[in-house]
């Protein structure tokens, strides 16, 4: 199932937002250090997760959360409940 999800660094107190259809091996790649951003802040823990039909529905969110630009609008989302329990 794809999804769209957030990262959460204690090392660099960001988050990270993404979308993919294997979560569990693109956790696995942010944390081995596969793209230079992700690399800085290993390691990264799932925080947020929503699960859609397609994968471009999942870029699509992705996309909307990120052009918001605020963390203040992350860390509300991750305020209603529908955090990852990961």
């Amino acid at each position: 199932m794809p999804f769209t999800y957030i990262l959460y660094s204690d090392k660099l107190n960001k988050y990270y937002i993404g979308a993919c259809s294997d979560l569990e091996r693109r956790l696995y790649e942010h944390n081995i250090g596969h793209s230079k951003f992700t690399s800085l802040g290993i390691p990264w823990k799932i925080v947020y997760t929503e699960e859609y039909d397609t994968l471009a529905e999942a870029k699509k969110r992705e996309k909307k959360i990120k052009d918001m630009k605020s963390r203040k609008y992350i860390e509300e989302l991750l305020a209603k409940g529908r955090a990852s329990r990961s």
